[in-house]
């Protein structure tokens, strides 16, 4: 059995996490298994910067270890960002990411134990490396990386975030993402138009509100400039941060998205979601949660699904062009109040 030695004291451990902000709440199943192996444990993270604000909303954590390239830069910012942390004495280190960067900042700490998966000179950094679990959802890919290493089975998870006392539930509210980092992700916007036509007209009542970051926000004006009905349409895109996006999403009636990272905050939430898919593999990437989860694609194309982040064959995604609209609005109406 490889768990590690009995420790005098706390056991101090530290997660290196993705990232990506869908891949960084896939994470917290992993945490939580973590506390559930360790229930003792000082549990200490590295994130980028940028996700902070989300990763403070993580259960179990003691600290929050900051990462910016910016303001570390190459393998040897890397090594003195992790060189930094030497003086917390760390026990184990696990590493979530697949990239020489990370690992590299593991060995830098000096973690008696480096436990992650054989990619990037895993192999050589790592004091145990593992086989990433191939054909699996991802949050089970990275709990699967403690059970090898500790020889025991952990149980079900759920993927979770906490952000205290709620805001009032507006049930005539639903929140609309329909961007993505790759093209082949991203509703097209003709599609984009046809979908907000067709809600506003048969949700009436409902109030649809776009999200997005402010580098998105073209791409969301685009879309409301063109709706027919612009009325029942917000535009909130770079109008929120993740943690205020975080209670906008549980004081909302559902969330319509594609294949993105607010499609699994959501989720981690609480909060109903319609999960539109063209490339990526729902089976490893949909949000993990199963309950108040609809997962949708058109499913009857030969090149389905694909891991490309662009569409070679038709040019723009044809796979959510040709998304069943009436599906959408079916599943939405289960939650909208006057449905």
């Amino acid at each position: 059995m490889p768990n590690p030695e009995p420790q005098i004291g706390t056991l101090k451990i530290l997660i290196r996490l993705p990232n990506w902000l869908g891949d960084v709440v896939m994470s917290t199943a992993f945490i939580a298994a973590v506390r559930q192996v360790y229930p003792d444990a000082a549990i200490d993270i590295i994130v980028k910067k940028e996700l902070c604000g989300i990763a403070a909303l993580i259960p179990g954590l003691q600290n929050i270890n900051p990462f910016s390239k910016q303001e570390y830069n190459g393998l040897g910012g890397v090594y003195r960002f992790g060189k930094k942390l030497r003086t917390e004495k760390y026990d184990l280190f696990f590493n979530l990411p697949s990239s020489l960067s990370s690992l590299v900042m593991g060995w830098a700490a000096g973690a008696k134990k480096r436990i992650g998966f054989r990619k990037e000179g895993g192999r050589f950094l790592l004091s145990n490396a593992y086989e990433r679990k191939a054909n699996v959802h991802r949050v089970d890919e990275y709990i699967s990386l403690l059970e090898q290493f500790t020889g025991e089975a952990t149980g079900a998870h759920q993927v979770k975030l906490s952000i205290g006392s709620p805001e009032q539930l507006n049930a005539n509210r639903v929140l609309i993402n329909f961007n993505s980092e790759a093209d082949s992700r991203r509703m097209p916007p003709d599609k984009a138009k046809a979908i907000i036509d067709l809600l506003t007209k048969t949700f009436p009542a409902t109030l649809f509100a776009f999200i997005g970051s402010a580098k998105e926000a073209p791409f969301v004006e685009q879309v409301i400039n063109s709706a027919e009905n612009e009325r029942n349409i917000e535009n909130l895109a770079g109008r929120t941060d993740l943690v205020s996006l975080s209670y906008l999403m549980q004081a909302s009636a559902a969330l319509l998205s594609t294949d993105s990272g607010p499609a699994h905050l959501a989720n981690s939430l609480g909060t109903p979601v319609i999960a539109l898919f063209g490339a990526g593999n729902e089976l490893n990437t949909a949000p993990y949660n199963k309950q108040n989860l609809t997962v949708l694609r058109y499913g009857k194309l030969a090149c389905e699904p694909c891991v490309k982040n662009t569409c070679k064959l038709y040019g723009v995604p044809k796979c959510m062009q040709l998304i069943d609209e009436l599906q959408i609005i079916n599943t939405l109406s289960l939650y909208l109040p006057h449905a």
